[in-house]
């Protein structure tokens, strides 16, 4: 089985989902307030939910189309969330989704600005894409700051259209790859 790199910051491990995080990956998306952020969290969080979407983040790397980290604590390898990266590089784009939650535990510690300039590196660095784009509620202007932090701009509002997908008033930001300076 093919695992994505491990990335290391000054307090974090990412490295690739394993089944024995399934315990751990359950225990921090249970919350309402996890699910309220993103649409891809059920809250409550199902039994064997979190085996099952390990099971794809692993599927998805190896074909290629997604990379998912486990964002851990250095000082002793605690799971606390995901930062991942979604390639979308089908002619003429050459792009990514970034994509990331933090267990509510460790929220507002900065673990997610560090974890996501990591995978920023990471995906210029390794992949052949030209940007990479993030969307968040509006609702939730936290995250709107993480990728202020990181270097992302302002690109867009989009307002709530259950037709194109969109269930909620989302705004993106963009960072392109000549924008991006690593630290």
């Amino acid at each position: 089985m093919r695992t994505a790199p491990p990335l290391y910051t000054d307090r974090l491990l990412l490295r690739s989902f394993t089944l024995e995080d399934a315990v751990d990956v359950q225990h921090l998306m249970d919350y309402p307030d996890m699910a309220s952020t993103t649409d891809e969290i059920e809250y409550p969080y199902e039994d064997g939910a979190a085996e099952e979407w390990i099971q794809w983040c692993q599927e998805c790397f190896e074909d290629g189309g997604r990379t998912n980290f486990a964002v851990t604590l250095r000082a002793d390898g605690t799971l606390i969330g995901n930062v991942g990266l979604n390639f979308r590089i089908h002619l003429p784009y050459k792009h990514a989704e970034l994509g990331y939650w933090i267990g509510k535990t460790y929220w507002n510690c900065g673990y997610c600005t560090e974890a996501a300039k990591a995978v920023l590196a990471y995906g210029f660095r390794e992949h052949d894409i030209d940007s990479i784009y993030a969307n968040y509620f509006k609702r939730n202007p936290a995250s709107g700051r993480v990728m202020q932090k990181i270097g992302m701009h302002y690109v867009e509002y989009i307002p709530k259209d259950p037709k194109r997908h969109y269930f909620e008033d989302t705004i993106r930001y963009e960072i392109l790859k000549n924008e991006f300076i690593e630290t």
